[in-house]
Formats: C-alpha cells, sequence, structure tokens
C-alpha cells in the first residue's frame, strides 16, 4: 500500500486516458450518489427505507472500490481486475436484493431473493474464472462465459416472466413501474458486461477474439464496464428513490 501510494505522487494521466477518465467520473459519481440516498432517508416512508438505504450501499461500496482502482490503474497501468471482481461479488447480490425489498409488498418470499442471489454469485464466479483464471485458453473462455451467461438469462426470466414479474403484476401500481424499469436495467444495462468480456478475452464470442491488440482489448472492456457500474448502480437507485418519493406521497395524501 505504501509503494502504491508513493506511485501515486508521480503518477501522471494522458488526456486521451479514456480509462482512468472514466475511473475518475465513476468514483465520484457514486459517492455522489450515495450521499444523495443516505440524506434523503428521513423524506421516506419507514418500509422503504431500507429499500434507499440499500441503494446507497451499493454506490457507496462501489464508490469505494472505484476510488482504489483509480490509484491502481493510475499508479501502474494496469486493470484491476480483481478488485473490480470483488466490487461486482458485494453489489450485484445487494441488486438482487432490490426486487425483493420492493416486491415485498406484494408476498414476496426469502426464497426468490435467495435465487437471484445464488445465480448473481454464479453469473460473476464463472466470469471471473472466464476473465482471470482461463488466460490464454480461449475455449475454456468462452465456456465459462456461456455459463455466466446462462445465470445470467435465468435472473432475466424470473424478473420478465417469472416469479418476481407475477408478484409485481399483482402489486400493480408504482410498484410494477419500478419493477419494469429494473428489468429493463438488467436486460439492457447488465448487458455491457457480456459486452467487456467479449471485448476483453481471446474467447469471448465462441473462441474468438474480436479486438487483437491485447492492451486496447483490456482498455476497451475497462471504459465498457467503467461506464456500466456508473449507469447501472446510480440507475437502479435512482428508481428506488423514485418509487419511494411515489408511495410516500401517495401515504401521506
Amino acid at each position: 500500500m505504501i509503494n502504491l501510494l508513493l506511485n501515486l505522487e508521480v503518477a501522471k494521466m494522458a488526456t486521451n486516458d479514456y480509462v482512468g477518465f472514466t475511473f475518475f467520473i465513476g468514483s465520484m459519481a457514486m459517492m455522489a450518489a450515495s450521499a444523495f440516498f443516505f440524506l434523503s432517508l428521513s423524506q421516506f416512508d419507514s418500509k422503504w427505507r431500507t429499500s434507499v438505504l440499500v441503494s446507497g450501499l451499493i454506490t457507496f461500496i462501489a464508490a469505494v472500490h472505484y476510488f482504489y482502482m483509480r490509484d491502481y490503474y493510475a499508479a501502474f497501468s494496469e486493470s484491476p481486475t480483481f478488485f473490480r471482481y470483488v466490487d461486482w461479488t458485494l453489489t450485484v447480490p445487494l441488486m438482487c436484493v432490490e426486487f425483493y425489498l420492493i416486491l415485498k409488498v406484494a408476498g414476496a418470499k426469502l426464497g426468490l431473493m435467495w435465487k437471484l442471489i445464488f445465480l448473481s454469485v454464479v453469473m460473476l464466479v464463472t466470469g471471473y474464472f472466464g476473465e482471470v483464471v482461463a488466460i490464454g485458453n480461449p475455449t475454456a473462455q468462452w465456456i465459462w462465459g456461456l455459463a455466466s451467461g446462462i445465470a445470467y438469462f435465468i435472473i432475466v426470466y424470473i424478473i420478465w416472466f417469472g416469479e418476481a414479474k407475477k408478484l409485481a403484476v399483482a402489486a400493480g401500481g408504482a410498484v410494477l413501474k419500478a419493477h419494469n424499469v429494473l428489468c429493463w436495467f438488467v436486460l439492457v444495462g447488465w448487458a455491457i458486461y457480456p459486452l467487456g468480456y467479449i471485448l476483453g478475452t481471446e474467447g469471448g464470442l465462441f473462441g474468438l477474439q474480436l479486438v487483437e491488440d491485447p492492451k486496447v482489448a483490456q482498455e476497451a472492456m475497462d471504459v465498457v464496464y467503467n461506464i456500466g457500474d456508473a449507469i447501472n448502480k446510480i440507475g437502479f437507485g435512482l428508481v428506488i428513490f423514485g418509487l419511494a418519493v411515489a408511495s410516500t406521497k401517495k401515504s401521506e395524501a
């Protein structure tokens, strides 16, 4: 850690360093979002405070990791892949918890929450094996990527057509609207991560490497991941915030 800090004292960032730029933007945006969510807690009805609190925790955990990843990248010009997966292992399951929290009003059971958490962990662990452990083995990389993708699409099915969707329809109103928006975040926003995986690994797309230069591929992957993290984590929180505001106003009317 001391060496890292010493290196940071002389680290410079080029004006065309888009990886470094997105690390800086991501870290500050997510910290600002955390402050916003935490400071707004007192204005909501008690049943929605946990949801908003979790939104703040998601962006706060991500911001802390991003500060470190930003400094690591600035010091060594290397992708902080390990720390990125540590961040995802904490924040992505929490994003799944949000579905359970907003659907509790319709009778969601803990089983739904644990199912989504389990699938998200499988998605992340298999992605990590493909991106880090299977380096140099394109066939293994696309197989691990496929396994990660299967877990992802099961999550998509559950929230779009399965148990979670049925509960959202039963709840109706603002809950259904929020659920539908979160579903789009998972379908479109989370799809950014497979794109980054495909760009950054040799076997990301059925054993094919789309970007031949390893350095360019890694930079492309980092930029995609950084943008995806900021959009998805802050966006998730803002949807929950909007639901909490609408529901609190309705209960006070």
